[in-house]
């Protein structure tokens, strides 16, 4: 089992696939800081405008915490299509290149092999966020400062710079969570598919499907609040006014638990599958 640790660690370091998905993070995150260094301004004076006849704000509400809460955004769609894409080229690339069949025929059983890559997909995301994490803070407070935040979810809602900073860090945490479970079921779907592109394919759709779902309103039902896309916005709930930590907790729990059905399934069926 630490052999396979330490070769599936060398693997994730040495593949090109990996810095290229920090790359492509690491440009949306400028991209973001580029479009609100030029025109951020004029964006969120357009927003205010109204309000800015009753109101009198003082000091900039572009700050690093708002281009954070902006780059937090990036985990509807493009961060974990990117991940996926990654993750599942964790076996994909094995079926591929044949060294699946090698390494099933030394003294390894398929239980630990597939146990080992859930494992490497779980630990890339979490140095995924933290990467992500590290650089937003660092190059959104170089460039713009501190100050509060203004989010608007349903109305209008402001947070003092030190509230603001902790709902964004409890947000990564909160994101980390939904992007777990992407990334294992992008893995559970590389073993039903095993080819790379036709799983990026069936991951995107998932990705895209799961979203849809998320926006329709199905009341305020027992299957609704279980309902696994009812709960991937659960780090968007850290910007309400008042926090229901039960619900936010309770809904990363459930994000956990499904997690771990989806590497349940997919270890059974790897488990049962024939390699080939």
């Amino acid at each position: 089992m630490k052999s396979l640790l330490r070769a599936e660690l060398l693997k994730m370091v040495k593949q090109s696939k990996t810095y290229y998905a920090l790359g492509a993070i690491a440009l949306i995150e400028v991209l973001i800081l580029l479009i609100a260094y030029y025109q951020g301004s004029t964006v969120l004076d357009l927003l205010l405008e109204s309000l800015k006849q009753s109101f009198y704000f003082e000091g900039t509400l572009l700050n690093g915490n708002l281009i954070m809460y902006i780059v937090l955004n990036s985990l509807w769609f493009n961060v974990p299509l990117i991940l996926m894409i990654i993750t599942s080229g964790f076996l994909t690339d094995e079926y591929k290149e044949g060294t699946l069949q090698s390494v099933m025929l030394q003294a390894v059983k398929k239980k630990q092999f597939i146990c080992v890559k859930y494992g490497m997909a779980i630990l890339f995301t979490i140095l995924v966020i933290m990467f992500m994490m590290l650089t937003t803070f660092s190059l959104a407070y170089a460039i713009f400062g501190k100050g509060d935040l203004i989010v608007y979810i349903g109305t209008l809602n402001f947070f003092e710079s030190e509230d603001a900073f902790q709902r964004i860090c409890f947000s990564f945490i909160s994101g980390a969570m939904a992007m777990i479970f992407y990334n294992v079921t992008s893995m559970t779907l590389a073993i039903l598919i095993k080819e790379s592109s036709k799983t990026w394919i069936v991951s995107a759709l998932f990705l895209v499907i799961t979203n849809l779902l998320l926006k329709v309103d199905l009341g305020d039902s027992s299957f609704s609040n279980l309902f696994f896309p009812k709960l991937i916005d659960t780090w968007q709930q850290l910007f309400v006014y008042e926090l229901d930590w039960q619900r936010i907790v309770g809904n990363n729990i459930l994000l956990m638990l499904y997690s771990i059905l989806m590497i349940l399934i997919g270890t059974y069926i790897f488990n049962k599958k024939d390699i080939g």
